[in-house]
C-alpha cells in the first residue's frame, strides 16, 4: 500500500481568492449574529437558513456538472470550501450529507433521471440526505445489514431498522444499505444494493436517540413494509457493496475528520501559548494537524484522478479522528478552564461542545478497529 503524501500546499493555487471569499462570507455571517462557532459543527449544526445562503453562493455541489446548478470544478475547491466553513464552526449539518457523498453516488451511479431529480435542490441548500448505513447489529460490519427488501409490484418492499442516523428526522430523503437477495456463504458482501428512501413515505417511523445532554440528532429509522419504486433503485440491484464502498472513500477522507475541534485549537491559542507546557503542545497539535490535513489532501487528488481510493480514506479516517479526540483531551488537560455548556461561542462553551462529542469521533464513519483491519487487509495483500 502506498499513501502519497502531497504537501498541503500544492492545493491549486488558483483557488486562493475562493477560500478569500468564503472567509469574507463567515466574517460577516458572525458579525450578523448568523451563528456561533461550535465544534463537530458537520454533525451538530443544522441550520437550513444557513445551508440555503452557502447554496446562494454557489458552495455546494461545486463539482457537479453545470447542468444540474453546479460549477464543475475539481474536488479541490469543495475541500477548500468545507475546510473553511468548518474551520470557522459553522452550522452545515443540514447540508453536508448530501454535498459530501449522497449527491455523488447519484451523479456517479443514479439514472439522468435520478440526477435531474435531485441534484439541483443538494446544490440550492433545500434537499437533505441521511445515511442508512448502521443497524442494531451491524455497525461498521456493512456485510451483516439485515434490513430486507422484497420483490413488490413496481418496486419493493422494505423492512428492517437503520440507527445512528444524524438527522433523518430533518431530512427529505435516506440512502439506505439494504438486503435483496440471501448473501453468498463465500462473499459476505453479496446481495446488497442501495435505495434512495423518501423518509416521509408511509411505514417510516423515525424515533430519536439523545445523548446524555439531550440534545438530538441520532435517530433510528424504523421501515415498516416501506415501498420503493424501482425508479428509486441507485445503481445495479445486487452492486451495493462496490457502490457503498466508493461513497465510504467520499465520507472517510475529508477535511471533518480533522478540523471538527479546530475551534477549541483555535479558541484556546491565545492561552495556550501563554506558557511554556501550552506552547509546546500547541505546537505539536499544529504539526500533527498540518500532516494529517497533507494525508487528506493526497486523498483528494486521487478522488480527482478518478481513483477509489479506501484504504488510504480509511487511514486518514482513523488517524484524523483519533487526532481530533486527543486534542480535545490535551487541550483540556492544559488549559484549567471549567467546561460549561451554557457559555456558546466562548471558549468554556466551545471546549463543553468538543467534550460532548469526543466519545463519537472514532466510532461515527467505521470504527477504529473495522478501519485498521481495511488497512491490515491491504497491506497484507488479503
Amino acid at each position: 500500500m502506498k499513501l502519497p503524501l502531497l504537501h498541503a500546499d500544492t492545493l491549486p493555487a488558483r483557488y486562493a481568492g475562493l477560500r478569500d471569499q468564503v472567509r469574507d462570507f463567515l466574517a460577516d455571517q458572525i458579525e450578523a449574529g448568523s451563528f456561533v462557532p461550535r465544534c463537530d459543527s458537520w454533525l451538530t449544526g443544522f441550520d437550513p437558513q444557513f445551508s440555503r445562503r452557502v447554496g446562494e453562493r454557489g458552495w455546494i455541489g461545486v463539482t457537479f456538472p453545470e447542468q444540474y446548478g453546479g460549477a464543475a470544478a475539481d474536488p479541490f475547491a469543495r475541500f477548500v470550501i468545507a475546510e473553511e466553513l468548518l474551520a470557522a464552526g459553522a452550522p452545515v449539518a443540514a447540508h453536508w450529507i448530501a454535498d459530501r457523498q449522497s449527491g455523488p453516488s447519484i451523479l456517479r451511479f443514479g439514472t439522468e433521471e435520478q440526477r435531474q431529480r435531485y441534484l439541483p435542490g443538494i446544490i440550492r441548500g433545500e434537499l437533505f440526505f441521511a445515511i442508512g448505513m448502521s443497524e442494531p447489529d451491524a455497525g461498521s460490519d456493512l456485510a451483516a445489514v439485515r434490513t430486507r427488501a422484497e420483490r413488490a409490484d413496481g418496486g419493493w418492499l422494505v423492512n428492517g431498522t437503520k440507527v445512528w442516523t444524524s438527522h433523518a428526522h430533518h431530512a427529505h430523503h435516506m440512502l439506505a444499505l439494504v438486503r435483496t437477495s440471501p448473501a453468498d456463504a463465500t462473499r459476505r458482501h453479496a446481495g446488497l444494493s442501495q435505495f434512495v428512501i423518501d423518509l416521509a413515505s408511509p411505514g417510516v417511523r423515525c424515533h430519536p436517540i439523545r445523548l446524555i445532554s439531550g440534545a438530538h440528532h441520532f435517530n433510528e429509522v424504523v421501515l415498516d413494509g416501506v415501498f420503493v419504486p424501482d425508479d428509486q433503485v441507485l445503481g445495479t440491484v445486487g452492486e451495493g457493496w462496490a457502490q457503498v464502498t466508493h461513497e465510504l472513500a467520499y465520507e472517510r477522507s475529508g477535511p471533518e475528520r480533522i478540523l471538527s475541534t479546530f475551534p477549541l485549537l483555535e479558541a484556546a491559542r491565545t492561552t495556550l501559548a501563554a506558557t511554556t507546557e501550552g506552547r509546546r503542545l500547541l505546537a505539536r497539535l499544529t504539526a500533527e494537524l498540518w500532516t494529517l490535513r497533507a494525508m487528506s489532501v493526497a486523498v483528494t487528488a486521487q478522488l480527482q484522478a478518478g481513483h477509489t481510493p479506501n484504504v488510504e480514506a480509511a487511514t486518514v479516517k482513523d488517524l484524523g479522528t483519533r487526532f481530533e479526540r486527543d486534542l480535545v483531551h490535551a487541550v483540556a488537560g492544559v488549559l484549567g478552564v471549567e467546561p460549561d455548556p451554557e457559555a456558546e461561542g466562548a471558549l468554556p462553551g466551545i471546549l463543553a461542545d468538543a467534550l460532548l462529542q469526543a466519545p463519537g469521533f472514532t466510532l461515527r464513519g467505521g470504527t477504529t478497529e473495522i478501519l485498521r483491519g481495511i488497512v491490515a487487509k491491504a497491506v497484507a495483500g488479503v
